[in-house]
């Protein structure tokens, strides 16, 4: 499987810090954090990572390179001016190739997340062996949090494995999930879209599963968030996610 890290936002609510770093650059711990999902992916057995930027996105290749370091082949998709999740992801799937993936935001803070649980996320078949027919396989696999205090309201509903539009409790969109390549079919390269719409729409025809994710989460937003993920241990209250 290969993985995408979504890399080419502007941070406009971590300027000004991000005027002169990309927000996925920013040190949480001494590290960036970018670098928690390289790393992590690497260890779950997932080498093949293409990353999406723009702003300041020079200094990402700089800081990461091809990714032989981190024993990653690293490649990049540069885009002038960001074309939003799903237009990058668009834009990026000659990079992708024909099977599944896994895409991941490259500024949330999730450093014990086990990528190795994505790799069997979307089945062809089912649980006895027989082929699922095309079009009622799922297209895609998100992983939930509980709602944090900068989305009270989440996002999706979750019954039995499937996401829905409607219904309560509702949970975060982590920002992780594994997509079927067609999902993006007719999506030119370098069109600008967005994410939530067409995602929609494929819950609403019963084709995206999930899962709730409860391990440690953090969508770093804000430069106080940061700090605080920052701070000496017991200096502070545990940081809002």
């Amino acid at each position: 499987m290969k993985a995408m890290i979504f890399a080419a936002g502007r941070g406009e609510r971590m300027r000004p810090l991000t005027d002169a770093c990309p927000k996925p650059l920013l040190k949480v711990r001494g590290r960036p954090l970018i670098t928690y999902h390289v790393m992590n992916l690497v260890r779950a057995g997932i080498r093949d990572i293409v990353i999406n930027h723009s702003h300041l996105g020079h200094m990402i290749e700089a800081e990461l390179g091809d990714g032989s370091r981190y024993g990653a082949r690293i490649v990049y998709s540069h885009e002038p001016t960001p074309l939003e999740t799903a237009g990058g992801i668009a834009n990026a799937l000659h990079l992708l190739g024909d099977e599944p993936f896994l895409a991941v935001s490259g500024d949330i803070y999730a450093p014990y997340f086990d990528f190795e649980q994505v790799l069997d996320a979307l089945p062809d078949n089912d649980a006895v062996g027989r082929k699922i027919p095309t079009d009622k396989r799922d297209i895609a696999w998100l992983y939930l949090t509980p709602n944090p205090w900068h989305n009270p309201e989440g996002d999706f509903g979750l019954t039995m494995y499937t996401l829905t539009n409607e219904g309560s409790p509702k949970w975060n969109f982590a920002g992780i999930g594994v997509y079927r390549p067609e999902m993006f079919d007719g999506i030119k390269a370098g069109e600008f879209l967005k994410f939530g719409p067409l995602m929609r729409k494929f819950i609403d025809e019963g084709r995206v599963g999930g899962e709730i994710y409860d391990g440690e989460w953090v969508n770093v937003g804000t430069i106080g968030q940061l700090e605080e993920l920052n701070a000496p241990y017991g200096a502070k209250a545990k940081v809002k996610s």
